[in-house]
């Protein structure tokens, strides 16, 4: 007999299950402990991902969204100054430069790899140049989907312009360029460990690297009230820590990453291998590059046809991201544009499906979606 349970876009709680003895008793070592915020787990957790990204600063907080408000603020971006980044990505990148006073300036995509285009980004910063002098500070590339961007044309464009240069990594826990991995290469990276991320708590959590001590020590304040001792604020400061039960359970979670990214990259090479040759647009490669799949996404103009077709057939698959952030009630008609129009952005919004991939995915379930979508692609049009 044939399964036909609902294959989900992300199975968490099959994660869960693949670690559970370990992450239960990490779980009841901090309850038994009576030490419930900071302290030796969290220490512990930001030694081991500063050593696994290859920085040598690691500091945790409470969300991704505040690791990139840290990130900012770490750097002396504040009111006044000018972040160039993209509209396809996770809302809570322009919500941080937004929530340091800072004004974020959107560039359009590369279309393949759905991250900054180093050269919309030259384009961007010799308009801002002109027209506000002293005021663009940095860029925050976005590496998308598992995807890294192309973070050496980039750093070459911010070093022409003098701008700082932060990574938004939540969806690229372990990604590579080089050999060199992403939240290594600009003053800062930060990353989300959201429950569906490659490296997902069982809660909420973030962290932000950097290879600068005074990035480090700014970030360290800064995530606890401007403390240097209890009480003694030296600057204006907020409360953003990573628990130490979220920090002991990615503790956990982290040796087991990279089986976790190669499973994802398998899958990965099991779709492009089914769908190679068919309408879909698949995801590419690059030299040089090692993406870790946070998501694999394809391209149909009839995509939505596709999603309801899957439904149908037990299968689950997400849009990420249906309205780019421009396009948004919150933002629409607010945010500078200097490179004009996002039709990259805009294109990709309307073609983009994410099918299902995670660490535990099957083969056979992989099978059944591959089957699926084939038998759509078969459909008459």
């Amino acid at each position: 007999m044939s399964d036909t349970s609902f294959i989900l876009p992300s199975d968490l709680k099959a994660n869960y299950e693949a670690y559970k003895d370990e992450l239960r008793a990490a779980a009841l070592r901090v309850l038994d402990s009576g030490w419930y915020i900071g302290g030796k787990e969290v220490e512990a957790f930001e030694q081991a991902f500063a050593q696994f990204v290859g920085t040598p600063y690691a500091v945790g907080c409470a969300s991704g969204t505040d690791a990139l408000i840290l990130a900012l603020r770490a750097c002396g971006i504040g009111p006044g100054d000018v972040v160039i980044t993209v509209a396809h990505t996770a809302v809570a990148t322009v919500a941080a430069i937004e929530s340091v006073g800072a004004t974020p300036a959107l560039v359009d995509i590369d279309p393949e790899r759905f991250t900054l285009d180093p050269e919309c980004l030259r384009r961007a910063c010799r308009t801002l140049a002109a027209g506000h002098a002293g005021r663009l500070k940095a860029v925050l590339p976005v590496h998308l989907y598992g995807q890294p961007a192309d973070l050496p044309a980039i750093l070459a464009v911010a070093a022409e312009f003098g701008l700082v240069v932060l990574e938004d990594c939540a969806q690229a826990h372990g990604a590579r360029i080089a050999g060199r991995r992403v939240g290594a290469w600009g003053q800062a990276g930060t990353f989300s460990f959201y429950p569906t991320k490659n490296l997902g708590a069982l809660g909420d959590g973030g962290a932000v690297t950097s290879a600068d001590p005074a990035v480090a020590t700014q970030l360290r304040l800064l995530r606890e009230y401007g403390w240097k001792e209890r009480y003694i604020s030296h600057i204006a400061g907020m409360n953003s820590r990573l628990d130490p039960l979220q920090a002991a359970l990615l503790a956990v979670k982290l040796p087991h990453l990279e089986t976790e990214n190669r499973r994802r990259q398998a899958i990965a090479a099991r779709y492009t291998a089914a769908f190679t040759g068919s309408a879909l647009v698949l995801p590419r490669t690059f030299p040089g590059t090692e993406p870790v799949y946070h998501q694999y996404v394809v391209q149909h103009p009839r995509r939505e046809a596709l999603r309801l077709f899957l439904k149908e057939h037990q299968i689950g698959s997400l849009i990420h991201y249906p309205v780019p952030i421009h396009r948004q009630p919150a933002y629409q008609n607010r945010l500078p544009l200097p490179a004009g129009p996002l039709s990259r952005t805009e294109a990709a919004c309307e073609r983009i499906l994410s099918l299902p991939i995670h660490g535990q995915l099957t083969n056979e379930q992989c099978d059944r979606v591959i089957a699926a979508v084939n038998a759509w692609l078969a459909l008459p049009s």
